[in-house]
């Protein structure tokens, strides 16, 4: 795709004070948007030199940088001890394609941070981005600057700032947790001292669901992660009451409920009233997942014998079958490009993860052994997921490249996670 770079002013409102974004195009020239989705591209090696200025700030601010265009998968960063972290250094002979040149210093805002993309080979310079702000949004502005540069390359902003909700058992028993993506700042959201599960995002990202055996039963509980004193419970019917799918605009539900004894899907709003019943006794079904446009739902039955994946409109009506690969296919998840649907398969003896189009076609398989994938969950850009991968007694969070070829953990935490949910990208 062909696109020219535009000069212009964004103003952003961060953490209560203002921060200010500017993107400067020294050349006017059409530039090609990488397609980091093929299955033949290498990835872009980067160096990132200590940023220039504050000698303290920008070694700290480089190595956020760094750790931020890593987390995309097509980016490698090169060892800055390779170099010394000078910003004078043969690039060519160090495997560089492009060096992100950059500064840190003081600003009546606070703080400055500019930076500047370097392509080695014709030695000319991309878009330079500049941000002022608070001392105290040293990070955030960090951040703001890696997914402006992602954009540089693809066209799409980045995903640096971004949450992970996810459960861990790191106290001993499994608690709600929710992080930035790269794992800095863990927050513990539930102390129940009993399992909770299936933590969701609303669409604003301003709440959390999730599912807990706080009183015994299976509850369904909501919390707003602007505070942390309060949570409700939105469903405590008898039996299940499971792992929210929300609509696009955040108004309605779509939660298993075993009221009547079989698991089914139900309608439901955000104040725990049904509002109708979507399935009914037709094997368990579960896992539902919405479109992005909001007329289609995805969900697990075991209708036909064993878990499969169907598509049905979200108001309710006929269910097709998507999957027939494996002889157990569950957890779909819904691809934010609207295209495409993850889902976990047992192949092998062990859940591998998958790739469908919304029809059941082009079925691929994207991970290959190395234990059991569980719980997809997709980037807001649609590039990569997170998975839950399981092997012996251990459990962490895993990233995926979309097209497969990169697996890494995604940050190291005391005890197992699992049942990660990925959030949109943050104002």
């Amino acid at each position: 795709m062909m696109r020219k770079h535009n000069i212009f002013l964004v103003v952003l409102l961060v953490a209560g004070s203002l921060c200010s974004l500017w993107l400067h195009e020294p050349r006017a020239e059409e530039r090609t948007y990488y397609d980091i989705s093929a299955s033949d591209v290498r990835k872009i090696m980067l160096a990132v030199p200590t940023f220039a200025g504050n000698a303290g700030q920008g070694s700290a601010v480089a190595k956020l940088l760094s750790k931020g265009l890593e987390l995309h998968s097509f980016i490698g960063v090169i060892d800055p001890s390779r170099y010394g972290g000078s910003r004078d250094a043969d690039w060519k002979s160090l495997g560089a394609d492009y060096v992100v040149l950059g500064q840190v210093n003081a600003d009546p805002a606070g703080v400055m941070v500019e930076g500047q993309i370097l392509d080695v080979a014709s030695n000319q310079s991309m878009a330079s981005r500049r941000l002022r702000g608070a001392k105290a949004q040293l990070e955030d502005m960090t951040l703001r600057l890696c997914d402006s540069l992602i954009q540089d390359f693809t066209g799409e902003q980045g995903v640096a700032r971004t949450r992970i909700a996810f459960v861990s058992d790191g106290t001993g028993r499994k608690e709600v947790y929710v992080s930035d993506i790269l794992g800095l700042h863990p927050r513990q959201i539930t102390r129940h001292r009993t399992l909770c599960v299936s933590p969701r995002f609303t669409p604003d990202g301003n709440s959390l669901t999730y599912s807990s055996y706080h009183h015994g039963n299976q509850d369904l509980y909501i919390t707003d992660l602007r505070q942390s004193q309060a949570t409700r419970a939105i469903s405590r019917r008898r039996g299940l009451n499971l792992a929210p799918a929300f609509s696009p605009d955040g108004r309605t539900m779509i939660v298993t409920l075993s009221k009547g004894g079989n698991p089914d899907l139900f309608a439901m709003d955000r104040q725990g009233n049904i509002l109708g019943q979507l399935t009914s006794g037709a094997g368990i079904n579960v896992s539902a997942t919405y479109s992005p446009d909001g007329g289609s739902i995805a969900f697990v039955s075991d209708r036909s014998g064993k878990p499969n994946v169907y598509v049905m409109p979200a108001g309710g009506g006929g269910a097709k079958r998507l999957t027939f690969k494996c002889s157990e296919n569950s957890e779909p998840a819904w691809s934010p490009k609207g295209n495409e649907i993850a889902f976990t398969g047992l192949q092998g003896g062990q859940y591998q993860l998958f790739i469908m189009d919304t029809d059941g076609g082009n079925v691929r398989q994207i991970s290959n052994g190395g234990g059991n994938f569980e719980s997809p969950t997709w980037s807001p850009d649609g590039r990569l997921l997170v998975v839950t991968r399981k092997s012996g007694s251990r459990s962490e969070l895993c990233v995926v490249s979309r097209n497969g070829r990169d697996v890494r953990v995604l940050f190291s935490m005391r005890g197992n996670q699992s049942y990660p949910q990925w959030s949109g990208r943050l104002p």
